[in-house]
């Protein structure tokens, strides 16, 4: 006795109802992490007062965004925290390709153990919370710290040297840190990159006698430049956006005014005291709205310059 067994097949449209359903757990948790939250922007047309309920606070239409612009003081500030958030991202995307030139050097390594240990440790730091990066830096650097205390036994100076407590160079300070958490956790895409180079054309240069540094040059680099600029297409979309968790647990009555960038500056406000949730979500909702114009017109440009975008 025979049967016959035909294999279980999916219509076009069967297959993508199940494709769907494969990505919709993620579209949930966008939803509800990335738009649910701006119901809050309800806040920046009102006149709100905590803790009473937003339904019971006057409406004001566009008030707020107009206090900003009208109110000097407000202005001035605003002003100040841009100018601090356009150095902080400038300096950043200034040495946008330092992760990649780290990577292609690390991938130089010929020892497999030490490069995967060299990988790890610049690595880990990216996991590392803001408030620990800023628990070594105070044993290292503060006026009791390691730095002076070494500095001070040797006779080299009289006085501890004001490492944190200090404006000076603070906007380059603050990339150094940021560079040393993040550096290895950047380079991981390049390395992902470097593998999908064709290793024909190592080899054909390698016959032809080519040297490392020209098959960096001359390839690698070039290979990997696709990549490159669409990060940092990625990055002028989010020029605005530099967080504050850094600038936070950094900040103090001696750097306020120069590290204080937007994101931090919205929330600075936000904590002073009553009645400023509706300026600072005005604040806020216009840095959104930038972030958006920015993110489309670097994708214009990005189909103008590569053919193709990313959006």
């Amino acid at each position: 006795m025979s049967t016959n067994s035909r294999p279980f097949t999916l219509s076009k449209k069967g297959r993508g109802y199940l494709e769907f359903l494969y990505i919709l757990p993620f579209l949930l948790l966008v939803a509800l992490m990335s738009y649910y939250p701006l119901y809050g922007w309800i806040y920046a047309f009102h006149d709100y007062m905590p803790p009473k309920p937003i339904s019971s606070e006057t409406f004001v239409g566009l008030k707020w965004f107009q206090f900003i612009v009208s109110n000097p003081v407000r202005r001035a500030d605003v002003w100040r925290v841009l100018v601090n958030t356009f150095a902080m991202s400038g300096i950043s995307l200034a040495f946008s390709w330092f992760p990649m030139v780290f990577a292609v050097f690390l991938n130089e390594i010929r020892c497999k153990p030490y490069q995967k240990f060299v990988q790890t440790v610049t690595t880990l730091p990216n996991f590392i919370s803001w408030v620990l990066v800023y628990s070594v830096a105070f044993n290292v650097l503060s006026s009791t710290g390691a730095v002076n205390s070494v500095l001070t036994g040797l006779g080299l100076i009289d006085k501890p040297i004001a490492f944190l407590n200090s404006k000076e160079h603070i906007w380059f300070k603050m990339w150094l840190w940021l560079t040393w958490k993040n550096a290895g956790w950047a380079a991981i895409m390049y390395l992902a990159a470097i593998t999908a180079i064709d290793d024909q054309m190592i080899e054909a240069a390698k016959v032809d006698g080519a040297t490392r540094m020209q098959i960096i040059w001359r390839i690698t680099f070039p290979c990997l430049l696709p990549t490159y600029f669409v990060i940092v297409m990625l990055n002028l979309a989010n020029f605005l956006s530099n967080g504050m968790e850094q600038y936070y647990v950094f900040q103090n009555n001696f750097n306020r005014k120069t590290i204080e960038v937007l994101d931090l500056y919205v929330y600075n406000y936000a904590t002073q005291g009553r009645g400023n949730y509706p300026l600072s979500t005005a604040i806020s909702m216009l840095k959104s709205i930038v972030s958006v114009v920015l993110l489309f017109v670097t994708n214009t440009v990005s189909r103008l310059v590569r053919g193709e975008g990313f959006v």
